[in-house]
């Protein structure tokens, strides 16, 4: 793994270099002017992750000009990029979907599931990992509106200077394999 230096010192952040679905790259360097990183983990056969694409671009449109710069990654490494990219599309993505072949950032995240959120520190530290919300409470089991906002709650004490109250929440999902 490799780590970088940036303008104000050592970034504890992995150095890669990633393309998203429209063909631009996308590097550590980007983090270091916000106040914070969200990933959001997905694949594009994932019935609940695809579920939650229009609440992440409403937390997109809400955050981003507070300053936190907003990810989807996907998280499965067999499938063509330009499925990804057509889903990306399909689903109307608001923010960038990284392709992350090497899960160079699932591993930074220690990301589990898709859906799930990662909401880090420019420097690379993970303050948040888990669900969006409580709209899925389990497989079969869904809520008609969520009554617990997770990950905007993790969002806003974050950038309140505070620290996460509840840095870890249960995700439900479809698993993410790990490549060697």
């Amino acid at each position: 793994m490799l780590w970088f230096w940036t303008a104000s010192g050592f970034a504890g952040v992995p150095g890669f270099q990633l393309h998203d679905t429209e063909g631009r790259i996308h590097t550590p360097a980007e983090w270091g002017g916000e106040k914070a990183i969200l990933l959001f983990f997905v694949t594009t056969d994932c019935p609940v992750a695809n579920s939650y694409v229009p609440e992440m671009n409403r937390i997109h449109d809400t955050y981003a000009p507070r300053g936190v710069e907003v990810f989807a990654v996907q998280s499965d490494t067999t499938i063509p990029d330009g499925d990804v990219a057509r889903y990306a599309r399909d689903y109307r993505y608001g923010f960038p979907l990284l392709l992350d072949p090497r899960q160079v950032l699932v591993r930074l995240a220690n990301a589990t599931i898709t859906p799930q959120a990662a909401v880090l520190a420019p420097d690379g530290k993970v303050l948040y990992l888990g669900r969006i919300d409580n709209r899925v409470a389990d497989f079969g089991k869904q809520r008609f509106q969520a009554t617990e906002q997770d990950l905007r709650e993790a969002l806003d004490e974050v950038l309140s200077g505070k620290p996460v109250a509840h840095p870890f929440t249960k995700s439900v999902g479809c698993a993410i394999n790990r490549v060697p």
